[in-house]
């Protein structure tokens, strides 16, 4: 299926190092404001306190939100649950306030100015020393994911175009983890699902093109062609498959983004972030790079026979 045709080769590779610079400054300005201003990470990391209240009638979630900046403990999330009669509260660590008493000190201010019957109906006390290992089992499964997909395209093609993917790979994330820095968006637990689904979205992706590309090499026609020109026949007839694949899933992300409320923002954006980012990058970062590492015929001739030695 096809949304549209291409009849000429869009030069994609004649644009590639400029397209190389701009990834590298965007990797750099996302480097710096990850080191100069950091994540900010959600309660489930830094440790604190998540209460789940009931209202009878319903609350409004921005007045609860504006009530609780009065008690001055900084980040504080508010979300519904399914309906404002069940809300959530994550409240910060407070030094010299223990979690009991924080949680007392919410339950009176949110029943003051109010006939609304108000129940507490679960309080959760998270420690420093949960979040700390919820970090590092969240970048365990990071890493994991990263070391599969490494030997999944080592197995399946020549290495540079794994080197290729992988490098487009970690590009998308250091950005989608830029943008959080430089904003300050909450980094939780959802947004770290996020990043790891793009990463198999992303690959997926860079999959496709470089498919594409090892077939062009072996076409009969495409003999008389340059590297650059294989490649760029490559993305420009992926692209109908592109723009209804990308445009499919994001079209669904941002509904998520827009409706999907305070639960599903986090993970929608960085699904948004990582999927514009993702088609970026498999066209106009992992390609160019493919010339970089000196592709040609030669290199997937001798993958070929040996890979039919290994058969043999």
């Amino acid at each position: 299926m096809e949304l549209f045709k291409i009849k000429r080769d869009i030069p994609f590779m004649s644009y590639g190092k400029l397209t190389t610079f701009i990834s590298l400054v965007t990797f750099i300005a996302a480097v710096f404001f990850l080191v100069t201003k950091g994540l900010n990470f959600s309660v489930e990391f830094t440790g604190g306190t998540v209460m789940e209240v009931q209202y009878q009638q319903g609350a409004d979630v921005n007045k609860v939100r504006q009530r609780l900046d009065t008690l001055k403990l900084g980040d504080v999330q508010v979300q519904a649950l399914g309906t404002n009669k069940h809300i959530m509260i994550r409240l910060p660590n407070k030094e010299g306030v223990p979690s009991a008493q924080l949680s007392n000190n919410v339950m009176d201010l949110l029943k003051q100015d109010t006939s609304d019957t108000i129940t507490l109906r679960q309080v959760e006390f998270i420690g420093p020393q949960v979040g700390e290992e919820l970090v590092n089992n969240g970048l365990l499964a990071l890493s994991m994911v990263v070391i599969g997909i490494i030997i999944y395209l080592s197995v399946r093609f020549e290495w540079r175009f794994a080197v290729a993917a992988i490098i487009a790979n970690m590009h998308d994330v250091i950005i989608i983890l830029g943008f959080f820095a430089f904003f300050q968006w909450e980094f939780s637990l959802t947004v770290l699902a996020g990043i790891l689904a793009v990463l198999g979205y992303s690959v997926n992706e860079s999959v496709v093109v470089f498919d594409r590309i090892r077939e062009n090499f072996r076409k009969p026609h495409m003999r008389n062609k340059t590297v650059p020109q294989i490649i760029d026949n490559a993305i420009t007839a992926t692209m109908s498959r592109t723009a209804i694949t990308h445009g499919s899933t994001e079209a669904m992300v941002l509904s998520m983004l827009i409706f999907g409320g305070a639960a599903l923002h986090g993970f929608s954006l960085a699904l948004t972030i990582g999927i514009l980012f993702g088609i970026y990058s498999s066209v106009l970062v992992a390609s160019p790079l493919l010339l970089m590492f000196g592709l040609n015929r030669d290199n997937l001739a001798k993958q070929q026979k040996q890979k039919e030695e290994v058969v043999v």
